[in-house]
């Protein structure tokens, strides 16, 4: 006679025996196990890190510092990053206990798994985390937040509805100087705030396009995943180069956009909402892989007639590498950026910001931040839906600047006015079967 086995037991086993028929692991939420998808405040966090290159792995490293949480699994689709985040994590628990996935779905479907770390390119964003939060994972999601403006809802919707915690990756928030600029310009420090300048580095050029055979190791049909169809070359797959292509990202008009158009609807008090036009022109590349734009000035112009400039003066070159952000208003302005913070006049920087004036969120470590309100359950200091109203900025600069007109937008519906054109490139169309 065979034991009887618990619900928990039987859960698993036909979790299990579901999605291996379909072929793949079932993405089965904690809760339904009954492991709760809501760790107490003593708990350990349990990870799951996907996307394990550059950006990824120095996200990891950070975790690996918090011993309220620990790795128990990585994934990426090139082996060499995977194993060597691997290695990393057995390195740092003195174990060989990390699991290593291909496949995001393998990672997700783990019920040991409290929540995971994004850093793939911006085209896997929105169909990872959808799928994390229906799974029950609290998310920490790299910026930009999505490749397109509706992607970027969907993952607002979800996280919502299944009440997961996202951080994203705008670690300004967690900077006491772009804190401390803000709060001077909420308060009324430099009087009626009319223009914010934002400069960013601009995107890169490629002269040619160079294909190469797809290395051992490396699963580019799934790197490639919704996008459409390309023939596989480095220069494409690399850090620095799918970023400056717009079928998986949108250039450093949203890779360092995200951060200082955030900073500046952040100081503005707009992080709910978001311009009502936008315009701007663009150099965009007449030839070769890359077709971002590689240097702009675009201006979004809100309600109240206030204006944000950004702009970039040239392409992405490490020896002019500017980024920062300029408040200006009636009686004087805020710069900040990420080593500096100035204003005029100077003596602002040693006002004291009252009980009852406006103190904005509090972080001091981005990281630590996240893992504190998945055991809080609060909302952390780069909540999604204000992510997804900073990005947007960012999208609506680039269809303006794609198509060379003014772009009227209506930030309470999300919709572009009067442009059917201009509308349809709000979203892309999910390629090779993927679908949100």
């Amino acid at each position: 006679m065979k034991p009887i086995r618990n619900r928990r037991g039987f859960l698993k086993d036909t979790a299990r025996l579901a999605l291996g028929a379909l072929g793949f692991p079932a993405l089965v939420p904690a809760r339904v196990l009954g492991q709760g998808a809501q760790p107490g405040a003593n708990d350990t966090i349990t990870i799951g890190c996907i996307g394990v290159g550059s950006r990824g792995r120095g996200n990891l490293l950070n975790l690996l510092q918090d011993n309220r949480c620990r790795v128990l699994a990585v994934c990426d689709v090139d082996a060499q990053h995977r194993d060597l985040a691997q290695a990393a994590v057995n390195r740092h628990y003195g174990n060989r206990d990390c699991g290593a996935a291909n496949d995001f779905r393998e990672l997700i479907a783990r019920p040991d798994i409290d929540a995971v770390l994004i850093a793939t390119p911006d085209h896997w964003h929105a169909l990872i985390a959808v799928a994390a939060a229906r799974a029950g994972k609290d998310i920490y999601g790299e910026k930009p937040l999505a490749l397109t403006i509706t992607q970027g809802r969907a993952m607002v919707e979800a996280v919502r509805r299944y009440g997961v915690v996202f951080q994203t990756g705008t670690q300004q928030r967690s900077d006491g100087r772009f804190r401390r600029a803000c709060e001077l310009v909420r308060n009324g420090r430099i009087g009626t705030v009319h223009t914010v300048e934002v400069e960013v580095p601009g995107s890169m050029s490629c002269d040619g396009f160079y294909p190469d055979s797809v290395p051992a190791g490396f699963d580019y049909d799934l790197w490639l995943g919704p996008a459409p169809q390309a023939p596989y070359s480095y220069k494409r797959i690399n850090a620095f180069g799918w970023r400056w292509i717009f079928d998986y990202a949108g250039g450093c008009v949203t890779d360092w956009g995200a951060h200082h158009m955030d900073i500046a609807q952040w100081g503005l008090g707009a992080t709910h909402t978001g311009p009502v036009a936008v315009e701007g022109t663009g150099f965009f590349p007449p030839d070769g892989l890359y077709n971002t734009a590689v240097h702009w000035r675009f201006v979004c112009t809100y309600a109240n007639n206030v204006k944000v400039v950004c702009f970039a003066r040239k392409e992405l070159d490490p020896r002019y590498f500017p980024n920062g952000v300029k408040f200006i208003g009636s009686d004087g302005w805020v710069y900040v950026d990420r080593g500096t913070i100035a204003a005029e006049p100077a003596r602002l920087l040693d006002e004291t910001i009252g009980p009852e004036e406006i103190h904005l969120y509090e972080s001091s470590d981005h990281y630590r931040n996240f893992i504190d309100c998945v055991r809080s359950r609060r909302p952390p200091a780069a909540p999604i839906e204000e992510a997804h109203r900073s990005v947007t900025c960012c999208h609506l600069a680039n269809i303006a600047m794609r198509l060379g007109r003014r772009i009227r937008w209506d930030p309470d519906t999300e919709t572009i006015l009067q442009d059917p054109q201009a509308s349809r490139l709000l979203s892309r169309p999910l390629c090779n079967g993927w679908s949100l």
